[in-house]
């Protein structure tokens, strides 16, 4: 029998449970070592003036790889910039 989601961009949805587990886990282990990168960088080498070092660290830790994302597009690339670290 043929399946008809084979060539299909949803050929995900015919995946048994375990290829299924086994790329969400993938990703969320790759997700968690990007986590941790981010608020490794944002710890170490974020300027200690003002709230800001704490306010990442805080927004990247509450909201996991979504503001790990924010922290990577949005404030390291500003911070790269200014101060070269």
């Amino acid at each position: 029998m043929i399946n008809p989601l084979q060539n299909s961009p949803l050929a995900f949805m015919s995946m048994n449970g375990s290829e299924a587990f086994f790329i969400f886990f993938v990703f969320g282990i790759l997700g968690t070592i990007f986590w941790i990168w981010m608020l490794v960088d944002a710890a170490t080498k974020e300027p200690s003036q003002g709230n800001e070092k704490i306010v990442w660290i805080l927004v990247i830790a509450l909201t996991h790889w979504i503001g790990a994302l924010i922290y990577f597009f949005v404030r390291r690339p500003h911070r790269i910039k200014l101060y070269g670290k």
